[in-house]
């Protein structure tokens, strides 16, 4: 059955209208070039509810009813992780048959959605405690002093291929509560690995790595790329160099050569990476990848990203 085309809030108000000069349903539909029964729900809907307006629907029944939506909303809570197929399995031993998309809508309602789990590092309590000494002893630090640190990581760039993603249910600004993420660790595939480094002032060199990244090469790298970036990024007087606590970077050969050089290094917490800003400059790396044919491609597109980044990234 086709449906009705909905009149205009002009002419149900003109039928309201003429009703009240005493008019009757019949001479209002004639007047008006309108069926009777029309006629007469206007002004039925007008006497009850003093409005002619359009009132709100009730709409279907919700499939899942309020006990059922309590369940789900309360094992989404407890396990984020609840895959979609548990939810259907769960409601249908309930006795409610209902598709992922009526769980996907239900869920929304309660201020849940599906979203890929973040990736964080792997902390323990005693990486809470050193991250939190940390940030308690640099929190009046003041500015210039961050302006005068160079960064500096490793990072592996994948030729192929992307990590495995989990969903969790999740409310808005929940992404880094510890049920809704993915520990990880500091090392893992790749293809090809580079060292970078930076400051405030632009970016230091980036270098591929291309045998085994071990103490001697480490400082290698140094040796060759940590002062001359420091000249070209024209560092202030008794700059500040920092890089995690990889046990390359920790070596007593690699300590004694800082100390010997004189360079004071940031002292830096544990399984801390996603507080070095560098992270920042891989991510931007990483999303300008172009498909590269090759490692060589992949290598070459690396440094020409890198290059492109501007200083006040």
């Amino acid at each position: 059955m086709a449906k009705t085309k909905e009149l205009s809030k002009d002419t149900r108000n003109n039928i309201v209208d003429l009703h009240q000069a005493g008019k009757t349903e019949s001479a209002i539909g004639k007047q008006l070039g309108l069926k009777k029964s029309t006629v007469g729900a206007i002004i039925r809907k007008w006497k009850t509810y003093k409005t002619t307006d359009n009132l709100p629907r009730s709409g279907a029944p919700r499939k899942i009813s309020p006990r059922g939506v309590k369940m789900i909303t309360r094992t989404v809570s407890k396990n984020p992780r609840t895959t979609w197929g548990d939810l259907v399995n769960d409601l249908q031993r309930a006795g409610t048959k209902v598709t992922k998309p009526t769980i996907s809508n239900t869920l929304r309602r309660q201020g849940l959605k599906s979203c890929s789990a973040r990736r964080v590092p792997l902390i323990k309590p005693v990486h809470v405690q050193a991250r939190l000494k940390f940030a308690r002893e640099h929190l009046d630090d003041p500015e210039e002093d961050w302006e005068n640190v160079i960064w500096s990581d490793e990072t592996k760039i994948e030729f192929s291929g992307k990590n495995s993603t989990r969903c969790v249910w999740r409310t808005k600004n929940a992404e880094l509560h510890p049920k809704n993420t993915i520990p990880t660790v500091m090392h893992g595939g790749g293809n090809i690995m580079l060292w970078g480094c930076f400051s405030a002032k632009g970016l230091g060199r980036l270098i591929r790595v291309k045998e085994r990244m071990n103490g001697a090469m480490y400082l290698e790298i140094l040796s060759e790329n940590l002062l001359p970036s420091a000249r070209a990024l024209k560092m202030k007087r008794g700059w500040v160099f920092q890089h995690d606590n990889d046990p390359k970077h920790t070596a007593r050969a690699t300590k004694e050569w800082l100390r010997k050089k004189h360079f004071k290094v940031l002292e830096w917490p544990s399984q801390s990476p996603d507080l070095n800003p560098i992270e920042n400059l891989w991510r931007e790396l990483k999303v300008a990848q172009q498909q590269p044919q090759n490692i060589t491609a992949l290598e070459e597109i690396c440094m020409e990203e890198w290059a492109k980044i501007p200083a006040t990234v």
